[in-house]
C-alpha cells in the first residue's frame, strides 16, 4: 500500500473515531423507558446503564406479594438496559456501515 493509501486510511480512522466519541457523548444522555405489568412498573435509564426514576402504580402494590412487584421490577430494569444495548448496536452499526471492526472495544 502506498504512502498516500496509508495517509488517507489513517484520516478515515480519524474520522470514524471523532464521530464514535460524538456517539458516546449522545449516548450517555439518552433515556429510554423499560415498562412491564402493562405499564404498572417503570424504568427510565440512561445510555451509562444507569437508572433515573423508578414509577410504580399503587395498584401493582400488594403486600402479600412482593414477589411479583420485584419480578415486575426487574423485568422493566430488563427492558430499558436491552433498548440501551440494542439503541448502541445500531448506532454504532450505522457508524461503521455494519462491518465489525476486531479490536474496537467500545465503553458499552
Amino acid at each position: 500500500m502506498s504512502k498516500a493509501g496509508i495517509g488517507g486510511m489513517l484520516k478515515q480512522m480519524q474520522e470514524m473515531q471523532g464521530k464514535i466519541a460524538e456517539m458516546q457523548a449522545e449516548m450517555e444522555t439518552m433515556e429510554v423507558e423499560g415498562t412491564s405489568g402493562g405499564g404498572m412498573v417503570k424504568v427510565i435509564a440512561n445510555g451509562k446503564h444507569e437508572i433515573k426514576s423508578i414509577v410504580i402504580d399503587p395498584e401493582v402494590v400488594n403486600p402479600e406479594d412482593i414477589e411479583m412487584l420485584q419480578d415486575l421490577i426487574i423485568a422493566a430494569v430488563n427492558q430499558a438496559t436491552q433498548r440501551i444495548s440494542e439503541t448502541q448496536a445500531d448506532k454504532m452499526s450505522s457508524l461503521t456501515g455494519g462491518m465489525s471492526i476486531p479490536g474496537l472495544n467500545l465503553p458499552f
